[in-house]
């Protein structure tokens, strides 16, 4: 898999430059502070929901670490840390690993999340499939020529944030069954890197988080036409009369939307009625889900109301 040179330090740079205004004490595992591990993919709505708990428990500081996916999972294991966003949930392996530190997972499912495949404004492209982007991600694919749906010729380029990524472990446990992925696929670094990226470059598919396409604090976004990059409709195979789908939050909920994963909150803190504890049931209750549905792209656990509405 060809990546940037700077991805090879991804994972130290994650654990140092990268964690906010994190700062571990020696007696962090009795500390009343919130410490917590995200996967950078949800920075932005999971830092409304900790700035939220602080405005509830003002005398609670909240001390996130934002990385990425790998690297949030394995302090958990190795009790680092004591509470993490991922979207999976732990293995057989991890919760053994867990369990020989004396400790227990508790682990829920707090929205369902969506990637959004952007390509930049002059590009003349609409729709890709989920055939297309296997075949990208499998190596199959190179060229725009290849791409059912493609006006465009010439060499295509995939970029991603890093290799240790949710967005990686989708590509190849979803859409390619274990297998590693391969081709034309360069790491940025970001969510926003890659927004970045493809702002510059015609010859660019992006793959982000549908959060990190709405500004921060933003209401939900119901027309992806005035961003600074392009949507791709996304359909689940190529067809005579094609119907692909944006990431929109209904689009989720209704299930036309192919490309969708869960978001999991998971802590082994044993203390009952530690922030950290409070935090992981805020995150699932009724604020919490609230705070999802009206802040963010992604869809809350929590059941939701569909409404017909007549518009003249």
């Amino acid at each position: 898999m060809k990546t940037l040179r700077l991805i090879l330090a991804a994972v130290c740079i994650t654990l140092t430059a990268s964690c906010g205004n994190h700062r571990k004490s020696a007696d962090w595992r009795t500390s009343d502070d919130v410490h917590i591990a995200i996967d950078e993919t949800f920075e932005d709505i999971m830092s409304e929901e900790l700035e939220t708990y602080s405005l509830l428990y003002p005398d609670v500081t909240c001390r996130p670490i934002f990385c990425n996916e790998d690297s949030a999972l394995k302090m958990l294991v190795m009790d680092s840390i004591r509470c993490c966003v991922a979207t999976r949930p732990l293995n057989d392996g991890e919760l053994q690993r867990i369990k020989g530190n004396n400790l227990s997972a508790r682990q829920a499912i707090v929205a369902t999340d969506a990637f959004a495949l952007i390509v930049n404004k002059n590009n003349p492209d609409t729709l890709i499939t989920v055939d297309d982007i296997k075949g990208i991600v499998s190596g199959k694919i190179t060229r725009w020529e290849q791409l059912h749906y493609s006006g465009k010729k010439g060499e295509l380029k995939f970029v991603f944030d890093h290799s240790g990524s949710s967005t990686v472990r989708f590509m190849r446990d979803s859409l390619l069954a274990g297998r590693q992925v391969s081709g034309n696929l360069y790491a940025q670094g970001s969510n926003k890197a890659v927004i970045e990226a493809v702002k510059d470059n015609p010859d660019i598919i992006g793959v982000v988080g549908a959060n990190w396409l709405k500004g921060r604090k933003d209401s939900v976004i119901t027309d992806f036409e005035n961003l600074s990059v392009k949507v791709l409709k996304v359909a689940r195979k190529a067809e005579d009369d094609v119907i692909g789908w944006k990431p929109y939050q209904y689009r989720i909920y209704t299930g036309d939307y192919p490309l969708v994963r869960s978001v999991w909150i998971i802590s082994t803190d044993y203390r009952r009625k530690s922030n950290t504890t409070k935090f992981f049931f805020f995150l699932k209750g009724q604020k919490g889900q609230t705070i999802i549905c009206n802040g963010s792209q992604l869809l809350p656990y929590v059941a939701v109301q569909e409404k017909t509405v007549n518009m003249k």
